[in-house]
């Protein structure tokens, strides 16, 4: 017996295991309309592309900006075996001889650039060669300070600073289109939760009147069969009922369809269980359309995309300018060299400190060089140029102009709407408890045999439109804040901006 309880513990225990098991498989996710959003930010694959052009851009950003910093390099050669024969000729004639050498070499170099475009560097180097056939070692130790400026860089055309100013600028260009996209994704996100949302409350609707139909028939019924009413009025009813009962399996299929759409929008596998939470509760928002405008002129991406291209654009005027005008280098150094010659069994580090009090007793090398290219005759070349990149600035000025009238007429146009449509819904709240009143009116005048199924079915089918327009109304409520959130960056429901 005790053996058998053991047994029996142990087989409520894998069942009860086994059961919650299988009810966190079939976990639903509830979502409302932020965490929905959320969701899609996270998962959605235009958010992922644009999430990596986004990272793309910021280590650009960081690689123009370490261009400022100083740089360390270091070069090797070891070995560099070589064998060759070698003529010579002289009063005698030709000569030939081999040539048996091992070299090895390395260098450093410390290299800092400058905010005029040109790098300051020293290089410490060392070059061993082992001549076999003379039994020589020569060792050379230098090190060079340098300097190397381009001249045009001090009034034309700066490299290193236009290279950081288009990483920035390309930077906030692809920060603006994220942040963009992002609010193109919420109004997306938004309508297909709105759409969900109404395929389940049309659901609902339907699901109510073929409940409602189906008690209205089982009354025709038995008035039908105590004699009330003609046989005819008992079929349309049981018609209608057969009406809504395909009515609400079309739209069960279509919730379905509806519910596939969503988990694809936000990312979401379309095995996952889930379930909205929302209602129609609405808070009825003013909006003043001066307000609207001003932030979406301040805030538009488009406009500030047009002003970072102008931007772009202007710097590479400058590159082209810079080709008309007079260019070169000033270049300078400071040598310390150490160089000697030895027996090929000399060590190494007897040679080197060799060459190393050479480098110190022997006196520094320095120079100086200005070379300069001065454009004479290029027959206009540079000048077509620059008119043509002019121009292009000229035409991206004119599209920023018609693009701010464009956008204060869509920002006017979707407050108008808005505004129309708050009306609307009002109006269709009080007509959805008028209806709903008329309905159970009717219900009960149908009861009592005061009036017949026709008329009952026309109260009934005006319940219904008076539903469904107001759920239309309500979603396209919804949608317009959505929308004119994204085209003016500020969130009117809550009274402030979107920060970006």
């Amino acid at each position: 017996m005790k053996q058998l309880r053991i047994i029996t513990s142990i087989l409520v225990l894998l069942v009860t295991t086994q059961s919650v098991v299988k009810s966190q498989d079939l976990t639903i996710l509830k979502l409302d309309l932020e965490a929905s959003i959320n969701i899609a930010k996270e998962k959605s694959y235009s958010m992922l592309v644009l999430k990596e052009s986004m990272n793309a851009a910021k280590y650009q950003l960081k690689a123009a900006n370490s261009s400022f910093k100083t740089h360390m390099n270091m070069d090797i050669t070891a070995p560099n075996y070589s064998e060759s024969i070698v003529d010579f000729q002289d009063t005698k004639g030709m000569t030939y001889f081999s040539n048996k050498q091992l070299s090895y070499s390395g260098n450093i170099t410390i290299d800092q650039p400058l905010p005029t475009d040109g790098r300051l560097f020293i290089r410490s180097s060392m070059y061993n060669t082992d001549d076999y056939d003379q039994d020589e070692k020569f060792l050379k130790l230098q090190t060079r300070i340098g300097l190397i400026q381009p001249i045009q860089s001090l009034y034309a055309y700066n490299s290193i600073r236009s290279e950081y100013e288009k990483a920035r600028l390309n930077y906030d260009l692809t920060n603006k289109r994220l942040k963009r996209n992002e609010l193109d994704l919420i109004y997306r996100v938004s309508k297909a939760f709105y759409d969900l949302h109404s395929s389940k409350e049309r659901l609902s609707i339907t699901k109510t009147s073929m409940e409602r139909l189906s008690e209205a028939y089982e009354i025709a019924q038995n008035k039908f069969k105590a004699g009330l009413i003609r046989e005819v009025e008992a079929l349309q009813m049981e018609v209608d009922l057969g009406e809504a009962q395909n009515s609400y399996d079309l739209a069960n299929v279509n919730y379905g369809s509806q519910l596939n759409v969503f988990k694809q929008v936000l990312g979401l596998s379309l095995s996952e269980k889930i379930e909205l939470e929302g209602d129609f509760n609405y808070a009825p928002v003013q909006i003043d359309v001066k307000k609207a405008i001003k932030m979406a002129l301040e805030n538009r991406l488009e406009l500030k995309e047009q002003q970072l291209q102008i931007d772009l654009t202007n710097i590479e005027l400058k590159r082209v300018k810079s080709r008309g005008t007079i260019s070169g280098n000033l270049e300078a150094y400071y040598d310390f060299v150490g160089i000697q010659q030895y027996d090929i069994n000399k060590s190494l580090g007897g040679a080197i400190s060799g060459s190393w009090n050479a480098l110190k007793d022997r006196p520094a090398n320095f120079g100086v060089l200005l070379k300069l290219k001065i454009p004479i005759l290029d027959w206009g070349e540079n000048r077509s140029r620059v008119k043509a990149v002019e121009s292009r600035i000229k035409q991206s000025l004119y599209q920023q102009e018609e693009q701010t009238v464009e956008i204060e007429s869509q920002v006017m146009r979707t407050v108008n709407e808005l505004h129309s449509t708050l009306r609307r819904l009002e109006l269709l709240k009080k007509n959805r408890v008028i209806a709903e009143k008329s309905f159970a009116i009717s219900q009960s005048r149908f009861s009592n045999g005061d009036i017949d199924s026709q008329t009952l079915a026309l109260d009934r089918e005006r319940l219904d439109k008076t539903n469904e327009s107001h759920l239309a109304a309500f979603i396209a409520y919804k949608l317009k804040l959505a929308d004119l959130m994204r085209k003016t960056f500020y969130d009117f429901e809550k009274n402030q901006p979107i920060v970006y």
